[in-house]
């Protein structure tokens, strides 16, 4: 079968193409031809060397795939062969309480990833796909879908009524915007592009907000909102960015902080945490059981993943590169 590798970590030049038998299923396991996979700025990260230790170059990178069952290992009775299947995150993250003994068992980062023919998962990382749902819609759960849903929904506690707030518009954020109409509350995007915001606005977000041109991101969100401020707030930029999450946050806010891309220069000033009543938390992605309610969620409000582009399998490359320009809206997907 046909593999990617991440080779020597320097770029998307170091992307690669390698040959490997076909894996059989252990005990517990499943094997999965892979149909389609999506990416996640974190696999920009992992082939640039900016995502922890260096791996090794044989990684299977991309941790977002869904595809066919093909064979099952002894033990296995949650799949069949034929199933049309997602898979977790993190392969042994099933349910329950965040913890140290799911180190490594991140896809495409601790362990091999998802861009390949074949891969051998746990079975109780599977999650069926609906019948109506496509293998290139399945592939975009994983990382970004619930990640937001558990943003908003696990650490954010939100309600009917609440709005959250998600800066960007890439796959986190997107997903944010879904998840805020399935659950019944509106949602605040904000970019650099007053078009990426109108396009978002005609998709799914309420409202958005352009942080270059505000003179105050807080006053013009608190705006947005009805005067209210943000209940939950997805945070995806970073340390750098929490003293303009905060001054956009309602009182009794939630922030969630998903992303370190920009660090914070000077001091984070945390009196409006303490003036407004807010809660910051750190989310890493999430369980399997999260990814099973999120799709409960988007079927039951007749949503899909919106997918801004899909590249062949042969052009991986060219997906990274396209991720890495972050000109993107939604989910970028590679087919198989």
């Amino acid at each position: 079968m046909k593999v990617y590798e991440v080779g020597a970590q320097k770029g998307v030049e170091s992307l690669r193409m390698a040959e490997r038998p076909d894996p059989k299923p252990a005990a517990g396991q499943a094997v999965v031809r892979i149909k389609a996979n999506s990416l996640n700025y974190r696999d920009v990260m992992v082939l640039h060397g900016w995502y922890g230790p260096p791996k090794a170059e044989t990684l299977i990178p991309v941790s977002d795939g869904a595809g066919e069952v093909v064979a099952v290992g002894d033990g296995v009775t949650r799949v069949k062969p034929g199933d049309r299947v997602a898979i977790s995150f993190f392969s042994r993250f099933v349910d329950g309480p965040w913890g140290p003994q799911y180190f490594g068992s991140d896809l495409g980062g601790g362990a091999d990833g998802t861009l390949c023919d074949l891969g051998a998962f746990p079975a109780d990382a599977l999650v069926k796909l609906p019948d109506n749902w496509s293998f290139e819609e399945g592939s975009c759960l994983p990382c970004a879908g619930v990640t937001a849903w558990n943003c908003i929904v696990e650490a954010g506690r939100a309600v009917a009524g609440d709005w959250i707030l998600a800066h960007g518009t890439g796959g986190v954020s997107i997903f944010a915007m879904q998840i805020a109409k399935a659950i019944g509350c509106k949602g605040v995007i904000t970019s650099s592009s007053d078009a990426k915001i109108a396009k978002a606005k005609s998709i799914v977000a309420d409202a958005g907000v352009n942080y270059k041109s505000a003179a105050d991101l807080g006053k013009a969100v608190t705006e947005a909102t009805g005067g209210k401020g943000a209940n939950v707030i997805v945070e995806t930029a970073g340390p750098g960015n929490l003293d303009r999450s905060f001054a956009a946050a309602a009182f009794g806010g939630r922030v969630s902080l998903v992303g370190g891309f920009e660090q914070a220069k000077n001091p984070i000033n945390t009196m409006p945490m303490v003036g407004k009543g807010l809660t910051l938390r750190g989310v890493a992605v999430g369980s399997r059981k999260m990814m099973e309610d999120l799709l409960a969620a988007l079927v039951k409000s007749s949503q899909k993943p919106i997918i801004d582009k899909v590249f062949d399998y042969a052009d991986a490359a060219a997906a990274y590169t396209y991720m890495k320009s972050q000109q993107h809206i939604g989910k970028i997907v590679i087919k198989h």
